[in-house]
């Protein structure tokens, strides 16, 4: 069953409303939850269900995605025909790089000719979910579907941020609107919308058809959402939606499109609360990363008789290597190898990987890329204004420091 399918994971994006967290460096490569990357959550997913034939398509900054696949992800066995392999832009079928999500698997039809999968699933690599895909792959052959279309039921007001996917109470897509004012609501329910989650599961005929049809179309974006299922569902097609099953185990249904700063930061939120709706523990469906080998946290001065010097941390999640001395943290994320010196204070924060917070230094409300100092007595978070003569801030108060920023 396994090689009936080849699998596509779309890691190329530029991210461009997560600057500066994406100024060196693909989307599906920023850190996420302390010790992953975006992208390891749609990998652990393949692996979870029992996908092994796996091609990532990366373009933009790919330097640091590309190592830490070869790091992290070097876990299959190729004697059983197994694989995790990068499809860097290589310009295979004309002079331009990858053009669209579609263009992107129209420049790797070769790849279909070696393998033969008879489906064909394409992933994006840039969202926080738990899915067993093979439950979707069942689905699209149940109802002998050319292509099946992931969806995710959300608020209406989101649609401005979403591809909105038309379906009607067979479950049959009838149009797809790019983040549309006035979007059509679920039948029955006005108050939700069914937004694309970007997966797709394709025959393997039919996705080359189309593909080669997108070619000749003038105008086209080479896009699957904007094009492609447009064209399929005018020609008759037959064409369906998947209702998203959550391996998360709550109540509610977790998938985030961690597009914008702001919603980076409250899916990074997410996971610090007491009871998060978003499961990092589950053993029955683990999250994998590379992760180096450092030593275990530390914490220094607990207790301390001075007053202001504990080495405390709450409500936080600390990884490894880092070191809180006689500081404090609380509702926050420390990345691996932090250092939080005495009399300084972390507050609702996220700190990247090799941040060194100097003593009396005050930070709120704010995201520090790697490799940063933070020089002594500096205070970030708490004035907006003075923070945007400095940093990035965003509207809603969110201050970024950029990977390796000098502060004076």
């Amino acid at each position: 069953m396994m090689k009936r399918v080849l699998t596509f994971i779309m890691a190329g994006g530029k991210g461009e409303r997560l600057l500066p967290l994406t100024k060196d460096r693909a989307k599906p490569a920023v850190p996420f939850g302390g010790i992953y990357r975006i992208v390891d959550f749609t990998l652990s997913n393949c692996i979870n269900s029992g996908l092994r034939r796996i091609y990532l398509l990366t373009q933009y900054k790919s330097a640091s995605l590309h190592r830490h696949i070869r790091l992290g992800w070097n876990i299959l066995s190729s004697e059983l025909g197994q694989f995790i392999e990068l499809l860097p832009a290589q310009q295979r079928v004309g002079d331009s790089w990858y053009l669209g999500t579609a263009d992107a698997i129209f420049q790797n039809l070769y790849t279909l000719d070696m393998d033969k999968p008879d489906e064909v699933l394409i992933l994006a690599g840039d969202h926080i979910y738990k899915m067993n895909y093979y439950d979707m792959i069942d689905f699209h052959r149940d109802n002998d579907a050319d292509l099946t279309v992931g969806v995710v039921e959300v608020e209406k007001e989101s649609s401005g941020r979403l591809g909105v996917v038309d379906v009607d109470g067979l479950n049959k897509v009838y149009g797809f609107q790019e983040k549309p004012k006035n979007p059509k609501a679920i039948p029955g329910n006005e108050s939700k919308i069914y937004a694309s989650m970007g997966i797709y599961v394709f025959k393997h005929s039919v996705v080359i058809e189309e593909l080669h049809d997108d070619v000749k179309r003038i105008g086209s974006s080479h896009d699957f959402g904007k094009d492609i299922i447009p064209h399929m569902v005018k020609k008759g097609r037959k064409v369906v939606a998947y209702n998203f099953v959550d391996q998360n185990k709550h109540e509610a249904l977790y998938w985030r499109d961690i597009g914008t700063i702001d919603a980076y930061f409250e899916a990074n939120m997410d996971l610090i609360q007491a009871n998060p709706t978003f499961n990092l523990y589950d053993k029955d469906w683990p999250i994998r990363t590379y992760q180096e080998q450092f030593p275990p946290v530390k914490t220094v001065h607990s207790g301390d008789e001075i007053a202001g010097r504990v080495g405390l941390v709450l409500d936080s999640i600390v990884s490894s290597a880092c070191v809180v001395s006689g500081g404090k943290v609380q509702r926050s994320i420390l990345s691996p190898n932090v250092r939080v010196n005495s009399f300084s204070e972390v507050y609702d924060s996220i700190l990247m990987e090799g941040v060194n917070v100097r003593r009396y230094v005050k930070v709120k409300r704010a995201i520090i890329d790697k490799d940063v100092n933070i020089p002594q007595g500096m205070v970030i978070g708490y004035d907006l204004a003075e923070d945007k003569k400095k940093f990035f801030v965003t509207e809603s108060g969110i201050v970024v420091v950029a990977k390796g920023t000098e502060i004076k």
